[in-house]
């Protein structure tokens, strides 16, 4: 099963995320895409950390998202990957669109493909104003058209607003 959960910042998405792998019964593969660059960032891994069961397997993997979910994927274990939009702004600052292209690719190409269940988590960026900077825009349109290509090919797509999980597509939480 593979399923998409979208939020804003402090949505409780993650924590939804966490529950529902929680839940499956099947053994839990983390991928964190994240890379703690600064203090604050380092702090909010450290309480994504603190809050996971320890007998979940952790890979942190910023860039290559496809190939390690067909190395970690089998039919009796859970992915959970948090964030798919970090992973986008990893991309996105290496300034290296056919890189960034490329990667996209292979991640929507490898979906349809893996065992198991897997669990996305995104940012919605895309409720408020147009960001002022191009960077900014394009990221907001490189996170649209991902989620849009993400949310086509899972069986459940979830929205979630202050801890409240909104079901877009398929079966109810």
């Amino acid at each position: 099963m593979l399923e998409l959960i979208l939020g804003g910042a402090r949505s409780g998405k993650s924590r939804l995320a966490e529950r529902l792998a929680g839940e499956s019964g099947l053994a839990v593969t983390y991928i964190a895409t994240s890379q703690p660059l600064d203090l604050e960032m380092a702090e909010r891994v450290a309480a994504h950390r603190s809050r996971r069961p320890s007998e979940w397997a952790l890979v942190e993997e910023p860039i290559a998202l496809a190939r390690v979910l067909r190395e970690q994927a089998a039919p009796q274990r859970c992915l959970l990957v948090d964030c798919l939009t970090l992973w986008l702004t990893n991309l996105l600052m290496l300034e290296d669109a056919a890189r960034l292209a490329a990667e996209r690719d292979a991640l929507l190409s490898t979906l349809d493909t893996l065992p198991g269940r897997i669990i996305l988590v995104s940012n919605e960026t895309g409720l408020g104003v147009v960001p002022l900077g191009a960077l900014s825009r394009r990221f907001v349109d490189e996170a649209g058209w991902l989620h849009q290509a993400i949310a086509e090919r899972c069986q459940r797509v979830v929205f979630t607003v202050a801890g409240l999980p909104m079901t877009l597509k398929g079966q109810p939480l």
